[in-house]
């Protein structure tokens, strides 16, 4: 009965496709900027959304910015601007982020810089601890974006 009901929910009365739906399109793969040749894609594109991947607070040559929590975070925020916008879409759309920290007591010193990113709204967030992060980073954030 429950199974039933969550179809007659998810495709309309009946349990037929509601033809007005659009079918999922296929995923749009954007590849990292730059020459550098990672093993993930910058952001995947599918159904009016832009999943990125992770950011850290490295510059174009691939380094960690120098300059401690802050910064990186700064460069992170940067980035993540880049792809968001590169894919037709602002900050004023990015919905949701992860926030990663190698040090949970730096939370306040990220906040301080991440907010100024969002000046109009603030997507809905998680954040936690990581007992590492790529290249030594301080910081890791991962967005979802509506194109």
């Amino acid at each position: 009965m429950v199974v039933l009901g969550l179809m007659t929910l998810l495709t309309g009365c009946g349990g037929e496709r509601d033809p007005s739906r659009q079918p999922a399109r296929e995923p749009s793969y954007v590849p990292v900027a730059g020459n550098m040749r990672l093993p993930f894609s910058a952001a995947v594109r599918i159904d009016g959304m832009l999943y990125l991947s992770g950011q850290i607070g490295a510059d174009s040559t691939g380094k960690l910015v120098p300059g401690g929590i802050a910064a990186e975070t700064r460069q992170t925020m940067d980035n993540i601007r880049a792809v968001v916008q590169r894919n037709g879409s602002s900050m004023d759309r990015v919905v949701r982020c992860l926030v990663m920290l190698a040090d949970m007591s730096e939370w306040g010193a990220m906040n301080q810089v991440y907010v100024t990113y969002f000046p109009h709204h603030l997507p809905a967030r998680s954040a936690m601890g990581a007992s590492g992060l790529a290249l030594g980073a301080r910081v890791e954030i991962e967005c979802l974006a509506a194109l």
